[in-house]
């Protein structure tokens, strides 16, 4: 055999190595993902039982008081804004993105229409300003999103 022979051997056997660390090494990565994925989902059901059992709380205090007040149905729609995030991310993970500037959205605008009366006049400027800067992030983002 001849030293060129020996080289080419010896680069051969350097490609088979390398090929199969770099499959150990995208087996690896794909368990840690399969994992963050799993435990992505339980979190995002843990999320959705928590949000049920808000609602389900929620209705029995409107139950027991007798009384429905807007911030009771203000706060119905951040419940299902939530449950609305949780739906979004298993059917487009792209735009699970936007569903939390959605829900601050919401949030806010309750926040000003229920304390709206009582707040300075500067500070329900300040979260209509952050309503504002929250819608033109959503619109930055879905045409992000459109256009890559």
């Amino acid at each position: 055999m001849t030293l060129d022979e020996k080289s080419h051997e010896n680069d051969n056997s350097d490609t088979i190595k390398h090929t199969e660390g770099s499959n150990a090494g995208k087996r690896k990565r794909s368990l840690a993902l399969s994992i963050f994925h799993l435990i992505e989902r339980i979190i995002l059901i843990i999320v959705v039982v928590m949000t049920l059992g808000a609602v389900a709380f929620e209705i029995h205090t409107i139950y027991v008081a007798q009384i429905i007040s807007l911030a009771d149905i203000l706060l119905m729609f951040l419940y299902l804004e939530v449950i609305g995030m949780v739906s979004v991310f298993y059917s487009d993970p792209r735009s699970a993105f936007v569903y939390p500037i959605f829900i601050a959205i919401t949030a806010i605008a309750r926040l000003i229409v229920l304390q709206g009366k009582d707040m300075a006049p500067e500070n329900i400027l300040y979260e209509a300003i952050a309503i504002l800067i929250l819608s033109i992030a959503a619109i930055v983002i879905i045409r992000m999103r459109d256009n890559g």
